[in-house]
């Protein structure tokens, strides 16, 4: 039944035109863009029906669509858009622009028509392109020639959302991603799930490198906005690899490519894109390499800690100290931790060796000759699985440590991947008796929250802060702050990163507890450490006979 308000737009479409479609769900839009008419159909599909000045954009909000509908200016190009319906169907949109003016939608429920080889071809979550069918789609551009840009899109928190939350929840989020991304691109381009957590995309229509860039930015600001998803609101972040067709790198290759720059896209930061060059391959082969010499450094026992002091300002005594990671060549030098320890995080390679670290730096402790307290950095990593306290729990009772003497240092890239998960497991590492500092204090955004969440025994001001110090007004008030903070929390400051008189005579004024740094103690081994302790008490011994 067409609203009598709307008979005069309705007159400006010719109907007979729009005969052919009325098998298929279909919608008549006026010149104006409003919907004057909807079959039964499209009612049914969509769960609504138009009301007299209903637009098309309003009747798909209504509905639950996120996506829009092109709407083609030319008679002869027919517009093709993909809506995902609040239930979750796959729809295609086929829009006809008419002579007399106006649209015709017609609807196609891509489930309900879909044949066996579009169902092989399907990714069953998303139904977005399966990875091989993405390929197929890769190969035919790269045969016709045609000018295109391959983004590689890789989604940041996904695994961590759909382990807490379960895969339904994962599901609607990633088809939830697969939509977004529809929104963004025409009907030339083409979209696939390619793996657990990344998308690919063939893009058409863009010509420089700079213009490449601010796409593969807009992607990564479409999908960083908040999810709605099943009663929960949910923010990921993805990083981005694009490649470009050059000489003759196949699907394959090209795919290759874009992995490659997506693999440097993620290690530099989340939200970070990269346009595939050449010295990406000669960089993963070093990474590579890396990897499979640190493999071979655990099994060989190459791997080693050494132990910087912190001494106590006021008393001058060396009161714990920090293990260090190091992995010493065969020749004798050193590979530095900078070099190394990025290339253990993105291969889960930091799980075992942050175990052994906690281990071997609890035995080494527990044979010193005073009961200082040994400091053990933990990473994001270790916080992921379920097997850290039960590491911990192991390490005292096996090294027979006090727990009082072992302090754990956490980062705020821990906290970040899932707070309350991570505030939990330090809650149950603090019932066993150890303590918890917050390492690297001021060089994130949320730092200050972190300490309302959880009450962290001992914050670690960044060193580059220390470094700043002389003749930096700004760095001075910035440790000064964080001193006083302590002070009215209850928490010990340990300020980093110490080389010079200077630093430590501004750090001292600022009313820090503890130095830690070249200047008081350079890094040692773990028979150097208690040599120093030794040698302490000895001088203890000494002054107290008065010799």
């Amino acid at each position: 039944m067409i609203p009598a308000a709307s008979r005069q737009s309705l007159s400006r479409v010719n109907e007979s035109e729009a005969l052919a479609f009325l098998a298929a769900p279909v919608l008549l839009v006026d010149a104006d863009g409003q919907v004057v008419s909807a079959n039964a159909q499209a009612c049914e599909m969509l769960g609504c029906s138009p009301e007299p000045t209903t637009s098309l954009p309003q009747l798909l909000t209504v509905s639950g669509v996120a996506q829009h509908i092109e709407l083609p200016k030319s008679q002869a190009s027919v517009g093709r858009s993909m809506l995902r319906l609040s239930d979750g169907r796959s729809v295609a949109a086929m829009v006809r622009a008419l002579p007399s003016g106006g649209w015709v939608v017609a609807l196609y429920d891509l489930g309900a028509i879909m044949s066996e080889d579009d169902r092989q071809s399907s990714d069953p979550v998303t139904s977005l392109l399966n990875r091989e069918a993405f390929k197929r789609e890769l190969a035919r551009a790269l045969t016709a020639k045609q000018s295109f840009v391959l983004f590689a899109i890789g989604l940041e928190r996904f695994r961590q959302i759909n382990d807490a939350l379960g895969a339904g929840v994962g599901d609607a989020l990633l088809r939830k991603v697969g939509d977004r991304l529809h929104s963004l691109v025409s009907t030339e381009d083409v979209i696939g799930r390619l793996g657990y957590d990344e998308f690919g995309l063939i893009r058409r229509g863009i010509a420089s490198n700079d213009d490449i860039e601010i796409e593969g930015k807009r992607i990564v600001e479409l999908i960083a906005r908040a999810y709605a998803v099943e009663g929960h609101i949910l923010n990921i972040s993805a990083s981005v690899g694009i490649a470009r067709p050059a000489g003759q790198p196949g699907e394959d290759g090209l795919m290759g490519h874009a992995n490659l720059a997506l693999i440097e896209a993620r290690a530099e930061g989340i939200g970070t894109c990269r346009l595939f060059v050449a010295a990406m391959a000669d960089r993963l082969q070093e990474r590579r390499r890396i990897e499979l010499g640190l493999r071979r450094a655990m099994a060989l026992k190459q791997l080693e800690l050494h132990y910087q002091p912190q001494i106590h300002l006021r008393s001058g005594e060396v009161v714990s100290f920090e293990a260090l990671l190091r992995w010493r060549r065969e020749d004798g030098s050193f590979i530095s931790p900078a070099d190394f320890v990025p290339i253990a995080e993105e291969t889960g390679l930091i799980v075992p060796i942050g175990d052994w670290v906690i281990r071997t730096a609890c035995y080494a402790a527990a044979r010193w000759p005073l009961p200082a307290i040994v400091a053990v950095n933990l990473s994001a990593q270790q916080f992921r699985g379920e097997g850290l306290v039960n590491t911990v729990v192991s390490a005292l009772a096996n090294s027979g440590l006090d727990p009082a003497r072992l302090e754990l240092e956490i980062t705020e890239s821990a906290l970040l991947d899932d707070t309350a998960a991570v505030v939990g497991t330090l809650q149950s590492l603090r019932a066993l008796g150890v303590g918890i500092a917050m390492d690297d204090f001021g060089t994130g955004y949320s730092s200050l929250s972190y300490l309302q969440k959880f009450p962290f025994d001992k914050i670690k001001i960044d060193q580059s802060f220390v470094r700043q110090m002389n003749g930096n007004a700004e760095a001075k008030a910035i440790v000064s702050t964080i001193a006083s903070l302590g002070a009215t929390l209850g928490m010990k400051i340990t300020a980093e990163g110490v080389e010079t008189q200077d630093q430590l005579a501004e750090i001292r004024e600022r009313g820090c507890d503890y130095v830690q740094g070249f200047l008081t103690g350079r890094p040692m081994t773990a028979e150097a450490a208690c040599k120093l302790l030794v040698d302490a008490t000895l001088e203890d011994m000494r002054i107290n006979r008065g010799t």
